[in-house]
Parts: structure tokens; sequence; C-alpha cells
């Protein structure tokens, strides 16, 4: 027979009977490993302590990404050796075309052209098919249950994917002022903030395409459809000249014509179009915003 006690002087009375060796369960009775402490240590036994997230852990999570971007080949060269192949078969011609105001074709055209490539091939089609895979494999859904957020993962893959970025720009411009004789943009502060209004609007894009993808195959397929879709109507192949005067002026408010607009006109030391600059500021606004309001944690 299980001793009896005093509301308040057992410590377990309010929350079912303390198990005794040699007695049956009853149906309201639990067992409390150290119940005699209960009261002042919690229900358990134990006390649990809530830990937040710190650098160690998001180093450890950023570079597990980077093993991971590294350990797919295709997704690390093609992004950043496609533009550098288009930049070397077209430098050796540009860059003894002048084209006014002390330019080269090279500078003027096919270096805003390749810089704008990288973003997009990376922002457009790497980024999200990951994404979409870690979403697929159950990734995201278990993280959620852990003390490490979702959006822990898709903040590192981001990061780990403007490294790739940076990468690809750094080659592009060392190959082209050392191989070529390229000269930088006359307006270095605003190139850099065409760069990075660029990179905020194609990867808003990929993260709508990582919100709708079902799985990393359509993600890849979407993102290349919206890349040959954005490039052909944005000088991709050859300029814009052979469109029509409505595609072209389609193209130039597009996020891939106008980022290369807008990298023109700062290698020429002009004024950046506005439109290019709300172009690209817009498509990062909304992108985001619908990223955020159609993004699935799972399938």
């Amino acid at each position: 027979m299980t001793p009896s006690c005093q509301p308040k002087s057992c410590p377990t009375a309010h929350q079912g009977t303390v198990m005794q060796p040699g007695h049956k369960k009853s149906q309201n009775a639990r067992y409390i490993p150290n119940a005699t402490t209960a009261e002042n240590r919690g229900e358990a036994g134990l006390r649990v302590t809530a830990h937040r997230i710190g650098a160690r852990a998001w180093a450890l999570l950023i570079r597990s990404e980077l093993k991971m971007v590294v350990r797919d080949t295709a997704g690390l060269i093609v992004p950043l050796g496609m533009p550098i192949l288009i930049l070397v078969m077209n430098a050796a011609g540009a860059g003894g075309e002048e084209v006014g105001a002390g330019l080269t074709a090279l500078e003027a055209f096919v270096l805003p052209l390749v810089l704008t490539i990288v973003i997009a091939m990376l922002g457009l089609i790497n980024m999200p098919s990951f994404l979409a895979t870690y979403r697929k494999t159950g990734v995201l859904r278990r993280l959620a249950v852990t003390p490490a957020s979702p959006l822990m993962v898709l903040i590192a893959q981001v990061v780990v994917s403007l490294a790739q970025v940076l990468l690809g720009t750094a080659a592009a411009l060392g190959i082209a002022v050392l191989a070529f004789g390229a000269q930088p943009p006359r307006d270095l502060g605003v190139a850099i903030g065409v760069l990075a209004l660029s990179v905020a609007a194609m990867y808003a894009l990929g993260m709508v395409v990582a919100s709708v993808a079902p799985t990393p195959n359509s993600s890849v397929a979407i993102g290349l459809v919206l890349f040959f879709a954005l490039g052909a109507l944005g000088g991709l192949f050859g300029g814009t000249g052979g469109l029509g005067d409505t595609a072209a002026q389609i193209g130039q408010v597009l996020p891939f014509g106008a980022s290369v607009q807008a990298l023109a006109a700062a290698w020429a030391g002009q004024a950046v179009a506005t439109a290019s600059l709300v172009s690209l500021a817009v498509t990062a606004v909304l992108g985001t915003t619908a990223s955020a309001l159609l993004f699935r944690w799972d399938r």
C-alpha cells in the first residue's frame, strides 16, 4: 500500500503518486526521478537551461555549407568557369576596340556582362538548388526541433554563395586587368554599389525559385529558364540591338539588363540610369517579400 502523506509534505501530491518498488502502476501515477528534490529542481529532477547559438556554431555551419558546395563540382566550376570562358573568348578582340570616352568594348560591354552572369548563375541556379535539396531531404524540418533554426541554414548558404560571387568577380577582374589590360571602373564606389544591388535582386529572385520549386531538379530547371530568359532580353547573346525596340526596352528594366547597363555606366564614370537602379531595388524588395510568403520548410 502506498504511504499516505499530506499535500504540503508530499512533494508530488499534486502531480500523482510516486511509484514504490513492488507496486503496480495506477492510471494517474508517474515515476519522477529524485522525487524528493523535484519541488526544488523541477519535475524531472534536472534544471534545463536554454543556450543561444554562438559564433562557433555559426562558423561550423558555414564551414559545413562550404564543404557541400566544394563537393558539388559542377555547381562550383560552371558558375565561375563559364563567365571566365566568355571573358577570355571575347577579350582578345574587345580589348583593342575603342567605343568612345577612352573605353574599350571589353570595359564597356564584356566585363559588365560577365560580372552579371556570375551573379545571376549563382543567385538563380546554384543557391536555390541547395535549399530545395535540404527541404526535400528533411534537413530543414529536422533542424526546426533543434536549437539551430532552419533559418540558420539559409543564412549560411547565402554567405557561402556570396563568397563565390566575390571569388568569381575577383577572378574575372584579375584576368581582364592582368591579361588583357582592362581598366578598373572610373567610379569604383558606384560600381560596388551597383554590384551589391544586383546581388540583392538576383538572390531575391533565387529565393523565390527555392520557395516554389518542389525538387532540386525542378529548382535547377526553373533557374535556368529564368536565367536565359532574363539574359536573352538583357544582352547575353550579343547585345540588345537585334531584339527590337520594345523587347530592348523591356530587357533594360529587367534585373539582368539593368545590372549590365548600370555596371557599364559605372565603368564609364557616367551617371547610372534611374530606371536601372529602381528596377534592381524593386526586384530585391518584391522577391524578398514573395519568398518570405511562399517559402516552405517542409515538402
